[in-house]
This record gives structure tokens, sequence and C-alpha cells, in this order.
């Protein structure tokens, strides 16, 4: 039976509790945790947005302004994190051994202490390991209508079912899922149940970190990689952390592990993100621990996927050259009078997958390296990835023709404004594709996938 907009809504409010019925601001709401802000890559993004705690389906059309009146927009191009996912099976063998720890050991007459000794079951098994939850269904079918609602002369019935809209994704099956409820949100908008939409699988483009030799053999393979990790998780400021949630459980230091401390803040995490429920697991930490874990968390991807090494953005040439020929296709089709045949490209994949690449544009670069020693100092850093990549996180890239062969190109990170790094002098919010293209251009002539990952650069 086809499901019209108002049962999107609907089934929305039966599968994910939204608590819009209560008074209440959402930082204030009994059930998130005060922590839910640090979450890193486990995060949802309702915390990034948290007007969608009410309106899941509310966009802010005041904060996507095409650059002028004139400005029509003829390309879209959307890459976005998968929704919403069980642990994996590493992570559920971590938090099993943590919760028959407390099961045994712990000792202290607090509620949620009993709660998790006496209520709680251990409910995560390895076969989940990271396969999309219902949550993560809902996280993608949600955001295509929000982005039907902000690009409405793109994201069409009529483009949909012409085949302008064109579908990407990773073989991991969390991808895959995560592509068909994105192509259900259209469907059941639509209400269109006599025809299918095909999707592509490449894992070439989006998980290129997979078949760059150079990246796996150096970065992905290699322990010493995350050496400034290694060193927080033996630090100060971690084992503080340690410290006070052994206090918590009643047991002696040296049981807590930085293993337990990271499987005790998923355990919150996960709870949160997939049931909506602020765990008896949350309070095993403050706001100062939560933020120290989310340092932990950023330090990882910044080594492992940011800025840390030169490579770990060099992985996304092919993706980055894979965008920009879409860019460059549309605005020539668009200057010829054509139509543009690619008006929307929806492609779906991992948090790796998009880091590599807005390092390699160059956002959320700060002055310093992130290490295991400056941990006060980054207390204002802006690669923060509770930020930057919870669940369902999208890089959007809109192509505007301005009139008068006048093309503008407009960034957006989880459906709002980003300025370009270096174009800050150049109608920044809104540059010229032109500028944009030439700001980028020593990527755009070299940055070649098959040369940078080589495990060994032939020296000429």
């Amino acid at each position: 039976m086809p499901i019209n907009l108002w049962k999107v809504i609907l089934v929305h409010f039966s599968t994910i509790s939204v608590f819009c019925c209560c008074l209440v601001k959402p930082a204030e709401d009994a059930n998130i945790p005060a922590i839910a802000k640090y979450f890193s890559t486990k995060g949802r993004y309702e915390e990034v947005n948290p007007h969608l705690i009410e309106d899941i389906l509310a966009v802010n059309r005041s904060v996507l302004q095409p650059p002028s009146a004139q400005c029509q927009e003829i390309h879209l191009t959307a890459i976005i994190r998968h929704g919403t996912r069980y642990p994996t099976s590493k992570n559920v063998k971590k938090m099993r051994k943590l919760y028959e720890l407390v099961k045994s050991s712990a000792s202290g007459e607090e509620s949620w202490l009993r709660e998790i000794q006496s209520q709680w079951k251990m409910w995560y098994t390895e076969d989940m390991d990271g396969r999309l939850v219902q949550k993560g269904v809902n996280d993608h079918r949600h955001l295509a209508v929000r982005l039907s609602k902000l690009f409405p002369s793109l994201v069409t019935e009529e483009k949909l079912r012409g085949g302008f809209i064109k579908f990407i994704s990773s073989s991991k099956h969390r991808c895959v899922n995560s592509t068909l409820s994105f192509k259900a949100g259209l469907t059941e908008l639509w209400a269109i149940t006599d025809q299918e939409f095909d999707h592509a699988v490449n894992d070439a483009l989006m998980r290129f970190f997979d078949q760059c030799t150079r990246y796996v053999q150096e970065v992905d393979n290699n322990r010493s990689a995350l050496s400034e990790l290694d060193n927080f998780k033996q630090g100060p400021e971690m084992r503080r952390v340690q410290q006070k949630i052994a206090d918590r459980l009643g047991v002696p230091y040296n049981t807590i592990t930085d293993d337990m401390a990271e499987a005790a803040f998923y355990l919150c995490a996960y709870e949160f993100a997939i049931k909506t429920v602020n765990s008896p697991w949350c309070r095993l930490f403050d706001e100062v621990d939560a933020q120290v874990m989310e340092y932990a968390n950023d330090l990882k991807q910044f080594w492992k996927r940011g800025y840390g090494y030169d490579i770990n953005s060099k992985s996304s040439c092919i993706l980055f050259h894979d965008v920009f020929s879409r860019l460059d296709q549309a605005a020539s089709e668009n200057k010829s009078g054509q139509r543009v045949t690619e008006a929307v490209t929806v492609q779906v994949g991992h948090a790796e997958t998009l880091l590599p690449l807005l390092t390699l544009l160059g956002f959320f670069k700060d002055s310093d390296a992130l290490t295991s020693t400056n941990y006060a100092s980054q207390a204002q850093r802006s690669f923060r990835t509770s930020r930057m990549l919870p669940y369902a996180a999208n890089l959007l890239l809109v192509l505007y023709d301005c009139g008068g062969g006048d093309l503008r190109l407009q960034p957006l990170l989880n459906e709002k404004p980003l300025t370009f790094p270096g174009l800050t002098d150049r109608q920044a919010s809104v540059p010229r594709y032109q500028d944009v293209r030439e700001h980028y251009g020593e990527l755009l002539r070299g940055c070649d996938f098959e040369t940078e990952c080589q495990l060994f650069k032939q020296s000429l």
C-alpha cells in the first residue's frame, strides 16, 4: 500500500521515540544523556541538528540561500555515511567483557548500578557486526525527504522517474540498506509503486581506503601509526577517567582498562543511538570524562583518516576526481543549453569515506596537530568528529547557475553551509565554480590514485 508523507511522519513517531510532546529543551530532556554530544562517530544525527528532535522532517531554508534570486540549482552531489548501525563484533566482545565484570564484581547501592546488574541484559551479539538498525533505516528515509524539501527543483519525482538521480553504494550491507532506505524515502513520499530504481555498488569509489596499498601498509595495518592515541590512552587524562569508572563501580583501579572505558562509553552511545534510551551505562561518565573519551576518538580519526598522514587524504583522490568530473559534466551540459543528465548523485559510504575527502578539501584543519600531550590546548579545535561524522553524516555540493555563465558551488556538511578553506575573500559562502577549480587546481592536475597508492613511488 503506498505510504504518503503523513505516514512517513507517523512511522517515524512509532519507530523511534521523539519527545515532542514535552515542553522541554532537547538538552534538558531526561531521555537524552548529558554526554550525548561527545559520542564522536557513534553519535546521532539529531545531536548535530537538534531541531530534528522535535520535527525530523524540518529543514532550515534560511541557512540555504542561493547566491542571488536569479540563481538556479542545476546539480547536487551528496556523499552520505550509512545510518545508525549495531556495534561491530570486535566492540561487542569488549562490551561483553565489561558487562561480565560489572555483573560479578561491582559493588554499590546506586540504583543505576543495581539496574545494570539485575535488569539490563547483554543483548548485543557478534553476528550483528555493524548491520543497519531500524533507526538507521529511518535516518536515510528522513534525509531523503528533507533533501527533497531543500532542493525542490532537483530532488523531484520527475527526475527520479526519468533516471536523472543516480545512486551509488559501498558493498557493505549497512550502506546498501541505507541506499535502499534513501530510495524508499523518495518513493514513499511520492507514492511511487509502479517503478523501481537501481543503484550501483562501487567500492573503488566508496571504499577507496581498502584499495590503496600504501595506505593499508603504512597506516591501516601499522600499529605504530596510532602511537599518539596509544600514548594518550596511557596518559593522565585517560587514567583519571578509568579511575573514576572504577570508583563508581567499586572495583580495583587495575581492573578497568582503556578498552573497558571505551566499551562503557560505547554502551551508553549505542543504547542511545539505537533505542533512544538514556542507559544506566551513561552514569559511568560525567561531562569531563566524555570530553576525554571524545578526544581519544578524535585522535584515532585524525591519525588514521585525517590530517595525521598525507596518504590518508590522498587515498581519496579517486573520489575527489569523480566528484569534480560530475560537476564539470553538469557545468558543460548546462553551458551548451542541454538538460543536465545527472541532476543528483547520491553516494553512500562510511565515515572513512567522508573524512579523507573532507581532509583533502582542507576542511576542519586546526593550526596544530592533535597529539597525546595537547589535549587542554585543543579544547576549541575544529576537528571534532562528533560534529562532523555522526551517523548519516553528509557532504553536499550544490552547483548553481546564476546567469551569464556565472556558475557557483556551495558546500554543506550535515545540511549546514561550509566555507571552502582559502576562498574567504572571494564570496566565500558560494564562490564561483571556476575559483573553486583554481583553488584545487594542483589536486585536479595531480592527485592520481594509482600513483599515490603505490607502496614505493618510483624515483625518476
